[in-house]
């Protein structure tokens, strides 16, 4: 079953011509740009050995886009690669305009092998740093770059001006040439993914893995100045900590929003998150490394991953001896499984929550979920997967999603019956101690279905997400909404308790955020207004769950008028490889729909 946008409301004329006049101030007030990403195969050499992967303009990271806050810009993608692609711009709310938001099947198909396909990016309240990154299979690990979206012209930012600022990004590296055959091949046999190699900073190793003691990222810094840090997570599926020898940090931003100061020696940012930190050189002349060490929420004897620390360095500009090599944050940089530094850093975040920067939290809420996030299996009738009996899954609710071969969004909007259903539920199908040890297997059985939760335009939501400790899986799980932000409400350890918890709600400054971990064993209570209309994909955001299928789609319906209406698609989207069935699925639509007046 589909449901269609609903009719908008008539417009008077007079009210079209304000609208459009508000469209051409909007317009006059921001700067437009135009950019062309070339998607080829490059050769990089790290780690001893040189591979061909997929690049934006050969560079990786990928190129830094750089904005006001209000602007518009074009983003002309040729894939000159050998697989089909899409982006996505990460935390960008692209208003009544899901067709540019980019995640695979979802809101769109794939940008095909030779050819192109123009996004229009549409920047508004976002202040700060995002990213854009690859939105298909696994491509995101060489995929994606920053967005830097500086304050409105003639305004400034909400703290002392940095004396300079550059960019941190942290990402992952796989011994997987053909990552994305390796990933499909193992999750059609129901096997683990592959698990990256390494971690990297701004692309490089640092000095701690061979072959890359040369090509370290340095940041040279003059005693005294105050740098603003804009640093990203873009790892495939690793939370991690960083900190900076002998420095502290205040973090002032967090996913395109600011926060109030925290200071700090290290922080923990999940696959997908932004921060923006201040950095004052206070100490003596010298070099010192920036470290990101892998945090690892999953039990202590799981070891399966990357134990090499990433390093770049922090290198005072001056005169002194470079003989002694630069100092760790031996006694700053949390250990890998440091659960409660994790906990403990998040629970300081707060908005910033001002008369200049206000937020909104909903208080009157009109729909309520309770969403458990779990690691599961899915069985597979006469041992017909190469691992068994089942194979290895995710799921919300203990529904894993299944990608449709149509996108959700042209379904959605032309009414094509067959490929969703609008019954994500808003509870659970049972109940049990979800965080408990030793839980019955048969509890972790999921289905597949390809489920979407419909929203009235303007709805409030609250949504509790409660990690479960099926499979003994229990790991933090950052959970990602396009096309909105959310205020981070409350957040708590054991099984979420409906009349304790919700009296130590913060309605006040919530952090708000696009991206929040789960935490292990443990729960989040999330607050939004649906005021984006459109077809939005949630997610988790370590892409191994990902791909599992932890995942669901919102659809907000359109409101009353045309501005609170999703806007019609563009005069070409990338064509769906089964664009034959959709002729016959539309066909098939209106004949129910003829037979049913």
């Amino acid at each position: 079953m589909a449901i269609g946008p609903p009719l908008s409301a008539a417009i008077s004329l007079h009210a079209a011509v304000l609208f459009l006049l508000a469209n051409v101030l909007l317009a006059a007030r921001a700067s437009i740009h135009y950019y062309d990403f070339v998607l080829r195969e490059t050769n990089i050499t790290r780690n001893c050995t040189t591979m061909s992967l997929l690049t934006v303009n050969g560079s990786f990271p990928g190129p830094v886009i750089r904005v006001h806050k209000g602007d518009l810009i074009f983003v002309n993608v040729h894939n000159q690669g050998d697989y089909g692609v899409t982006l996505h711009w990460h935390g960008v709310k692209q208003p009544r305009n899901p067709w540019s938001d980019g995640p695979e099947y979802i809101t769109q198909c794939p940008i095909e092998p030779q050819t192109n396909f123009t996004y229009e990016v549409n920047f508004t309240d976002e202040e700060g740093t995002l990213w854009w990154h690859a939105h298909s299979d696994w491509t995101r690990a060489t995929v994606h770059g920053a967005i830097v979206i500086l304050p409105s012209e003639g305004s400034t930012f909400p703290f002392p001006k940095p004396d300079e600022e550059d960019i941190i990004v942290l990402g992952s590296w796989y011994e997987e040439e053909k990552l994305n055959e390796v990933l499909n091949e193992d999750l059609a046999a129901g096997s683990d993914v592959p698990r990256a190699s390494g971690y990297m900073i701004n692309g490089q190793f640092g000095d701690f893995v061979p072959c890359s003691k040369e090509t370290t990222y340095h940041l040279f810094v003059d005693y005294g100045k105050t740098y603003l840090l804009r640093i990203v997570n873009a790892a495939v599926s690793a939370e991690h900590f960083f900190s900076i020898a002998k420095h502290n940090m205040t973090i002032v931003g967090m996913d395109g929003a600011y926060t109030k100061p925290v200071v700090t020696s290290y922080i923990t940012i999940g696959p997908g998150q932004t921060m923006d930190v201040l950095l004052t050189t206070n100490q003596s002349l010298g070099r010192y490394y920036m470290a990101a060490r892998r945090y690892s929420s999953e039990d202590t004897e799981v070891t399966a991953f990357s134990h090499i620390n990433v390093t770049a360095i922090l290198q005072y500009k001056g005169n002194y001896s470079l003989t002694s090599p630069p100092i760790f944050p031996s006694d700053t940089l949390p250990g890998f499984y440091d659960y409660f530094a994790a906990a403990n850093f998040l629970a300081q975040l707060k908005s910033l929550a001002n008369e200049e920067y206000p937020i909104s939290v909903p208080q009157n809420i009109s729909t309520r979920m309770f969403i458990t996030a779990s690691l599961n299996e899915l069985l597979c009738e006469n041992d017909s997967c190469a691992s068994g009996d089942s194979k290895i899954a995710s799921s919300l609710s203990n529904i894993s999603w299944v990608n449709p071969s149509i996108d959700v969004l042209l379904a959605y909007y032309r009414n094509i019956s067959g490929v969703y259903t609008p019954d994500f539920p808003d509870l659970p199908p049972m109940w049990y101690n979800f965080t408990g040890d030793d839980l019955s297997t048969s509890l972790a059985v999921a289905a597949e279905g390809t489920k979407v939760k419909v929203l009235n335009y303007n709805e409030t939501v609250e949504i509790i997400f409660q990690g479960t400790n099926l499979l003994k899986g229990s790991e933090t799980h950052p959970m990602h909404l396009h096309g909105h932000s959310f205020y981070i409400v409350g957040s708590g350890f054991g099984n979420f308790d409906n009349e304790t918890d919700p009296q130590e709600y913060n309605l006040v400054d919530p952090p708000k955020v696009n991206t929040f971990s789960v935490p292990k064993k443990g729960w989040i209570t999330l607050r939004f207004t649906a005021s984006n209309p459109g077809v939005w994909f949630w997610h988790c955001h370590i892409d191994r769950h990902m791909s599992w299928g932890m995942d669901t789609v919102f659809i907000v319906l359109n409101g009353d008028t045309e501005e609170t209406s999703m806007r019609p698609p563009p005069s070409y989207m990338p064509p769906c490889a089964d664009a034959s069935k959709i002729a016959l699925k539309e066909s098939a639509s209106i004949s129910s729909n003829v037979n049913q007046i």
